[in-house]
């Protein structure tokens, strides 16, 4: 197929070359093991063990509370310490499980065991999805189980294999589609056999010629599956552009995939959903990029849930005296990190340490406005990010929702593109939370 992208995004330097050619090192963790309870979309996951209780590896150890939720496993064999608030690496205390590792890996009974799926239905497919605490793994951290239920199953035309890994710096997609090739097209086959109408795309940034020629090799016989190169492109990954790029379609302002026929889930999430369905293995591990020119020695790893930060930090060879920021994920969307003793959690993919804090240049740099329609042209969703600007500014609230300001995806590109290096993105996420609330506000208030 030809090469495809999507209306506006931007050109940052890509820096994939400090990983992109580093298969994945597999971290075995030694200190104690970490677990939030919200490390998902939706509601925290509820404790259903206490301190001093042995756990082994795949042990289900909170329970989803509400539809949308997800089941949270320990990755490790050893004893409950302790149920507490600890700091996340943003530096926010959230509540935790926190287990002493014993450095065994015992696994729970039956965890890991190959089973035979092929006469498995639709619903026992779904609820080992959900058994298994898989969600989405590009970032979002949404339900897959829920994602997999669609109010009109009938009408899902496309499954969309998101490839893409547009972020700056991060490989682990790319080394998944690499190495792991067999996993991802598995899970491929078991979500479309959800959906037989549905055909599955493999959508790859044309960045990443080996993971594109590894898929094609893979799909050649299969008959619903073929792969997409995309243009490269930030932000390619986002649902919304991935869907327009892969089927010419555009979404409506707070519509999701599947109103357009189309289910989104990213490769380690089908890779995740082959070992929940065909292993009964709970989400455990995952791909992790530790990247940028602040790291001694940049590492594609294979990591357990919960392990610190800190550990991470340390197999790739520690931080350079001269770094200045690690950012959790990609330098475009990712926080700041200020706590290294924080886990990894399932939503997470990258530590990103850098030598330059562009943010507190861009602060020094900052000017007026110019009115220059840069930010405007490089919107992803065709918004206008210097009169949503003004609107935060004047705590307008009410214009900023006029705005579509609720629909911004925050992918940093009006700022990356603003010559007078205004903080277009940190406004905006500081305003969506009363965004959202006052769209709640509004519609109660037309119920009522």
């Amino acid at each position: 197929m030809g090469i495809y992208s999507f209306r506006g995004g931007v050109h940052p330097k890509g820096n994939k070359e400090l990983t992109a050619g580093k298969a994945f090192v597999r971290l075995i963790p030694k200190g104690d093991m970490v677990y939030p309870l919200s490390q998902h979309l939706g509601k925290p996951a509820s404790p259903l063990v206490k301190k001093n209780d042995p756990v082994l590896a795949g042990q289900l150890i909170a329970k989803a509370d509400g539809f949308i939720s997800a089941n949270i496993h320990s990755s490790c064999s050893g004893k409950v310490k302790a149920i507490e608030r600890r700091l996340n690496a943003s530096g926010v205390p959230v509540d935790c499980i926190v287990i002493a590792n014993d450095g065994q890996f015992t696994p729970a009974p039956g965890v890991g065991e190959e089973v035979d799926y092929s006469s498995f239905s639709k619903e026992e497919i779904i609820a080992k999805v959900k058994e298994c605490g898989i969600v989405g793994l590009g970032g979002a951290g949404f339900p897959t189980n829920v994602k997999l239920m669609p109010k009109n199953p009938d009408e899902i035309r496309y499954i969309i294999a998101n490839g893409a890994e547009c972020e700056p710096g991060i490989t682990c997609d790319d080394r998944l589609m690499r190495e792991y090739t067999d996993w991802i097209i598995k899970g491929l086959k078991i979500v479309l056999s959800l959906f037989p109408a549905a055909s599955g795309i493999i959508a790859i940034e044309d960045n990443k010629p080996e993971s594109i020629r590894a898929m094609e090799e893979a799909v050649k016989n299969e008959e619903r599956m073929s792969v997409l190169t995309l243009k490269t492109m930030y932000p390619q990954g986002g649902e919304r552009n991935l869907v327009h790029a892969a089927t010419g379609m555009y979404m409506e302002s707070g519509a999701l995939p599947a109103s357009l026929g189309c289910i989104v889930d990213n490769v380690a999430t089908l890779s995740a959903i082959y070992r929940a369905v065909a292993f009964n293995e709970p989400l455990m591990e995952k791909g992790f990029t530790a990247t940028g020119d602040g790291f001694n020695e940049p590492t594609n790893f294979m990591v357990r849930i919960g392990t610190s930060l800190r550990e991470i930090t340390d197999a790739a060879g520690g931080l350079k005296e001269e770094t200045r920021k690690l950012i959790l994920g990609g330098p475009m969307m990712g926080p700041a990190v200020s706590n290294l003793d924080a886990p990894l959690v399932k939503a997470n993919n990258a530590l990103t340490a850098q030598l330059e804090d562009e943010v507190e240049k861009a602060e020094l740099e900052m000017n007026s406005c110019i009115r220059c329609g840069r930010c405007t042209r490089v919107c992803p969703l065709g918004l206008i990010p210097q009169q949503m600007a003004r609107a935060c500014e004047r705590n307008d609230i009410e214009r900023f929702v006029k705005l579509h300001g609720a629909d911004c995806i925050q992918c940093g590109t009006c700022s990356f593109i603003c010559p007078a290096k205004r903080p277009l993105t940190q406004l905006f996420k500081q305003t969506k939370p009363m965004a959202m609330s006052y769209i709640r506000m509004q519609a109660q208030k037309k119920e009522a």
